[in-house]
């Protein structure tokens, strides 16, 4: 069982907490091995809608490790199956940022779908600052959920931003108040998971693509995509059960 990675299913929500505290949860090999396997688990699993990432003893994530870094270990091809940064899963998946979430760490959260941060978070990539270049991701993905100016700003400077800046940039969904980021996050990820799985995974893979084509291209694409989720067992129960007044019963059929 692994320690540096701990998981937790409840229901259709799959926890994974980042579990180094004494190095504020800075990627090791080792981690971002068992984060890749424990991603792959969930994004196979019929059982698994929706999944939360956070860390342990009160920080998200304080990016590569860097004492591994110095010491000659490299982080490429830790895992048969891709890591977050390679490719997010198919369903959706939501951060829970307590304390630092810090270059490669900042770079994780971006690669998930909702940001929910303790307003005493605090967020960056400063790979400048130690002659680096973030290249988990952040630099791709930062224009994609704030203004060039503001990502410009970030990741150019390298400044440390807090949560309430975060989110006012459009970085941070959610912001709880200090202690409460995984009981908010939680919240949501119950939200969802009380959906149609195929239907959440269908819109994420729809807004995925959403900023990338053009409208015919990309009408003619989104029907090979919710078509079968039209078609299928759950959007029949989904109607029925409205129209009975009930809760439904999905099958992800």
């Amino acid at each position: 069982m692994s320690e540096v990675l701990l998981t937790e299913k409840r229901g259709g929500v799959f926890i994974m907490t980042m579990n180094r505290p004494e190095a504020r949860n800075a990627l090791s090999r080792e981690l971002m091995y068992e984060m890749a396997e424990a991603l792959h688990e969930f994004d196979t699993s019929n059982d698994l809608t929706v999944a939360v990432l956070t860390g342990a003893g009160g920080n998200f994530c304080s990016g590569m490790d860097l004492r591994e870094f110095a010491a000659g270990s490299t982080f490429d091809k830790v895992s048969e199956h891709p890591g977050l940064n390679q490719q997010p899963p198919a369903k959706p998946i939501i951060a829970a940022v307590e304390g630092y979430a810090l270059a490669g760490g900042c770079e994780t959260a971006l690669c998930t779908d909702i940001i929910v941060a303790s307003r005493d978070a605090k967020f960056g990539i400063p790979e400048v600052k130690r002659g680096l270049v973030a290249a988990g991701g952040g630099l791709y993905r930062l224009p994609r959920v704030m203004s060039y100016p503001a990502a410009s700003m970030l990741a150019l400077t390298g400044d440390i931003i807090d949560a309430e800046q975060a989110n006012a940039w459009g970085l941070v969904s959610v912001l709880a108040e200090p202690g409460g980021a995984l009981a908010a996050a939680l919240d949501i990820a119950e939200r969802i998971a009380a959906n149609g799985p195929l239907a959440v995974k269908a819109t994420k893979a729809v807004l995925a693509k959403a900023a990338t084509w053009t409208d015919p291209d990309f009408m003619a694409w989104q029907q090979t995509v919710v078509g079968p989720v039209f078609a299928s067992n759950d959007a029949k129960e989904g109607a029925t059960a409205f129209g009975e007044k009930r809760a439904p019963k999905w099958t992800s059929t």
